[in-house]
């Protein structure tokens, strides 16, 4: 047997150090170690401070520019109809039933319930009473709220936060925006106002302290979050709201959103109320809208915006691939039949407008808002996409407040069943000449086809095909063979109907 080798202390020390070291290497890399997990980034972490957290120091600065706004309007006798114009259980009453007095109240020549007459047609008209909510943004009085809070209004009352009134007069509305400013006089007085700040700043997930005056309370005070940006409530073209969860009830319209700066972010203007009260979901004007109209009515009273003059819809993934754009966005235009500046400059049905001065256009909202920002008169440069390529149009712009909304009443295609119609193979529609001869109507679409996913319904007019007029079967087939030929995978349809021009991207069938 042979005797083991002595070992000197400090090998000793050494084996010891790299034994462990090999464990720890083993460890850590996975490398030796099979049964080992796999190695993950760290997760997000935030570091907050621990503060004592509150609105106090905002709300004491803020609440004496905010306003409550009384508007007086005078409105004509109304019949008593159950309040919403919808049926109601009295509707059936027999007439000597002893509540059909109740029901019969406000009718002309009938008795009201405490037996005094009613004078009916004879009434004087009735003095209505609104009320909203406002903020000072100037020492001599001049102050914001919404246009819907004034519309109609005679006269108009502002009441402070310590109660005290004074008469204001109208300067100017807008409604395209919900916005209006009114105007104290009181002399030798300097009223609390706040500013309007930079929204493009707030991010979402930041405090909002909302103050007006909810149902009539005056004075009141909510907090929450912005929850969303960009919002598009189907207001108008130039929606483009903060959505916030501060609780805002009736009464709050107008009323200011605070930043913990004291600055104002937002103009409360709509709620989403299934209930009729607070649900968390409210939409706010953002300031730097509200920037702009409110230096425009107290300059002159009125909002100037430039005109383009087309009809616009979004650009989605399959109508960039049927017109040859290389990734979806802009707005596609549909012109009206009257003249406009957009005709006069050259722009076509089917273009797609990229950019305005250069500046790149995202969507039909953002393009309704760049205009807008315009004068009329001014004379812009329009990017369009036609034909596989840009172009550059110099359009000089017209008056949206001349707009004439009548016009798009005229000329609407019928939306009759066309009778004896030939079907599209393989695209699951069927089509036949267009009563006035212009365009072919679409008669039976398959409920599982392609054309009925994207919205193609009986009584639509196809106007075009990629760009090119049709007004027979033969003609759309030659128009998606050629877009077929080109390596297209989508053609894209002009269509009319009682509501108005749009474009469908249609995918070619193969085969």
């Amino acid at each position: 047997m042979t005797a083991a080798t002595p070992k000197s202390p400090k090998r000793t020390k050494l084996l010891a150090s790299l034994l462990a070291a090999g464990v720890a290497g083993a460890a850590v890399t996975g490398a030796v170690v099979g049964n080992t997990g796999p190695v993950f980034a760290d997760p997000v972490r935030v570091e907050s401070p621990m503060q004592n957290f509150g609105f106090a120091d905002v709300v004491e600065k803020v609440s004496p520019a905010v306003v409550s706004v009384r508007v007086k309007s005078s409105v004509a006798p109304a019949q008593f109809d159950g309040g919403d114009g919808q049926a109601t259980p009295f509707d059936n009453l027999p007439p000597d039933h002893p509540l059909r007095r109740f029901f019969d109240f406000g009718q002309p020549g009938q008795a009201n319930p405490f037996g005094a007459p009613d004078r009916g047609q004879n009434q004087r008209p009735r003095q209505m009473m609104g009320q909203g909510s406002g903020f000072f943004i100037s020492d001599d009085g001049y102050l914001v709220t919404n246009n819907h809070v004034v519309q109609d209004g005679s006269e108009f009352t502002v009441v402070m936060d310590d109660g005290t009134e004074y008469d204001a007069k109208l300067i100017g509305t807008d409604a395209r925006t919900d916005l209006a400013v009114l105007k104290v006089d009181a002399e030798n007085h300097k009223f609390t106002y706040v500013e309007l700040g930079d929204d493009s700043q707030v991010r979402v997930g930041e405090w909002v302290v909302a103050v007006g005056n909810p149902f009539g309370l005056g004075g009141s005070v909510t907090a929450g979050i912005v929850s969303a940006r960009g919002r598009d409530i189907g207001a108008g073209p130039y929606d483009d709201f903060l959505q916030i969860d501060a609780a805002v009830n009736r009464g709050n319209s107008g009323g200011p959103d605070f930043n913990l700066q004291g600055q104002v972010i937002g103009i409360n203007t709509a709620i989403f109320s299934p209930s009729g009260g607070n649900v968390g979901i409210a939409f706010a004007i953002p300031a730097s809208t509200a920037k702009t109209v409110v230096d425009q009515l107290i300059k002159d009273g009125t909002v100037q915006r430039g005109w383009l003059g087309v009809q616009i819809g979004e650009v989605n993934k399959d109508i960039a691939e049927a017109v040859g754009l290389p990734a979806a966005g802009g707005a596609i235009v549909t012109l009206p039949d009257n003249e406009t500046p957009a005709t006069r400059a050259g722009i076509q049905t089917g273009d797609v407008i990229t950019k305005v001065n250069g500046q790149e256009v995202k969507g039909p909202r953002e393009l309704a808002r760049t205009i807008g920002n315009y004068q009329p008169d001014e004379t812009v440069n329009v990017t369009v996409w036609r034909d596989g390529a840009e172009r550059n149009v110099d359009v000089k712009l017209g008056n949206l407040a001349s707009l004439d909304e009548a016009a798009s009443a005229n000329g609407q295609p019928s939306r009759r069943v066309p009778a004896d119609p030939s079907t599209l193979s393989g695209y699951g529609f069927s089509v036949t000449p267009s009563e006035d001869g212009n365009g072919v109507a679409v008669g039976e679409v398959k409920e599982d086809s392609e054309a009925a996913d994207r919205g193609i319904q009986t009584g639509d007019v196809i106007v075009s095909v990629n760009g090119t007029a049709v007004n027979s079967k033969a003609d759309i087939e030659r128009a998606l063979k050629a877009a077929s030929d080109a390596g297209r995978n989508a053609a894209l349809l002009q269509l009319k109907s009682s509501e108005g021009n749009r474009f469908v991207a249609l995918p070619i069938e193969r085969g």
